[in-house]
């Protein structure tokens, strides 16, 4: 699959860097025990670790808050997903399994601090397009509401936008029947390439472990 990253974001963010994974036959279906559990504890762990500290204060969290600021988000109102998962952890409202691939791209995001985003590549048409959103451009997000997506970043296919580091859409949505998908990891642009795809690499292969399949990993920046 042909995915590049717009020149405008480019030329906004010169260091911005994505790591990409296709996933091919693999099994989605209820979380098992291990995944559920680590889950569980990792958001217990981050609430005592963070009670006493604002989100706001965690590097990786501010960086992306700024991306969202130089894109023309208020990042008070548009909060991307990372950040979005530590305000539930700090509350206490913790996340609640929905099933394994869901599961595992949380557990990720709140253990890396960035937006992750999975979708089912079989609902994909032609190249992805990592870009901003233009006017007029909206989708009905996973939150159940139709979401302008006007000057967000947001990752884009021959039908328009389908995810971003601050809501994915339904149309993509990966299920129980995905046997094959897409996952972007948006990387904070002050990491290096080597550190992105190490990063990317554990993901994908801990992925694999539960969802079995193949996978292929690219930082695209």
């Amino acid at each position: 699959m042909e995915i590049n990253i717009s020149p405008e974001l480019s030329t906004l963010f010169p260091h911005f860097k994505i790591g990409v994974i296709t996933y091919h036959d693999i099994q989605v279906g209820k979380s098992p025990q291990m995944v559920k559990g680590r889950l569980q504890l990792f958001q217990e762990s981050l609430y005592f670790d963070y009670e006493d500290k604002k989100v706001t204060e965690i590097e990786a969290i501010q960086e992306w808050r700024q991306i969202f600021k130089a894109c023309g988000k208020d990042p008070n109102r548009y909060r991307h997903s990372a950040e979005a998962l530590y305000r539930r952890v700090i509350k206490q409202n913790y996340l609640q399994s929905v099933h394994s691939a869901i599961d595992l791209n949380n557990f990720f995001s709140l253990k890396y601090q960035v937006p992750i985003g999975i979708y089912d590549a079989d609902k994909l048409s032609g190249p992805v397009q990592i870009r901003l959103g233009e006017e007029n451009e909206s989708y009905i997000g996973l939150n159940g509401r139709e979401n302008s997506v006007h000057r967000l970043l947001v990752a884009a296919d021959e039908a328009g936008p389908f995810g971003s580091p601050f809501v994915d859409s339904e149309r993509t949505a990966v299920t129980e029947e995905t046997v094959n998908a897409l996952q972007i990891v948006f990387h904070r642009p002050s990491i290096t390439v080597e550190e992105a795809e190490e990063m990317t690499v554990s993901l994908k292969d801990m992925f694999l472990q539960v969802h079995g399949g193949t996978g292929e990993v690219r930082i695209i920046d």
